[in-house]
């Protein structure tokens, strides 16, 4: 089956097949390098294509991800991490939020979802421009449920720069770098991201639990 990836601690043995609620080979990609060292064997719903698509009906990112790992740990009996990310722009209350992924309506429409933002925002100053990445991941196993998050704040641009990266990344300048998320090394995105955060919190707990 496809989708596997695979990691373990130095001089630790790999102790548990993990499932990561995704089909998203982008965001598979970025977290294998992120869990890169965690003692466990990642596997993702690649490996799972009878699992169908998830409806994510929570109002919170913590409800969103749990949703999501309480089905695919049902599915599988293996422990289950999920996320759900998105951004969060001061000047719009929060906004798109949970929606971020769907922000222009149409589901995952990278450049609908930019051009709305530069939208709403095009009478904002500068100074007003804060905003913050924010992901949420569930962990879920056998009588266990944990949330842990990570954020990071920076400011939305007034044009899209750079070419890596997905989703709100070449508007994102995150606080004391003159580069957008798009424009950053991936390998150190991926030292600095909301959702390396995340994930490093959920190795760790991972790595306490499973010892």
């Amino acid at each position: 089956m496809g989708g596997s990836t695979c990691g373990c601690l130095k001089g630790v043995g790999i102790i548990e097949t993990v499932v990561l609620a995704s089909r998203n080979e982008n965001k598979l990609r970025e977290i294998a390098r992120i869990m890169k060292d965690a003692p466990v064997k990642m596997i993702s719903l690649m490996d799972y294509p009878e699992i169908p698509e998830i409806e994510e009906t929570g109002t919170t990112f913590a409800e969103n991800a749990l949703i999501k790992a309480r089905t695919v740990f049902q599915h599988t009996g293996y422990w289950t991490l999920s996320d759900d990310s998105g951004l969060e722009v001061d000047a719009l209350n929060g906004a798109p939020g949970v929606y971020s992924a769907r922000y222009s309506g149409e589901a995952k429409d990278n450049a609908a979802n930019n051009s709305k933002l530069l939208a709403a925002l095009e009478n904002t100053p500068v100074d007003e421009r804060g905003a913050q990445f924010r992901c949420v991941v569930a962990i879920v196993g056998p009588d266990y449920e944990k949330v842990v998050e990570g954020i990071i704040r920076g400011k939305i641009g007034r044009e899209l720069r750079g070419s890596g990266g997905f989703g709100y990344d070449p508007l994102f300048f995150p606080d004391g770098y003159h580069e957008t998320f798009a424009e950053l090394d991936s390998d150190f995105k991926n030292e600095i991201s909301h959702r390396a955060i995340a994930f490093k919190h959920a190795s760790e707990v991972l790595l306490e639990i499973l010892k």
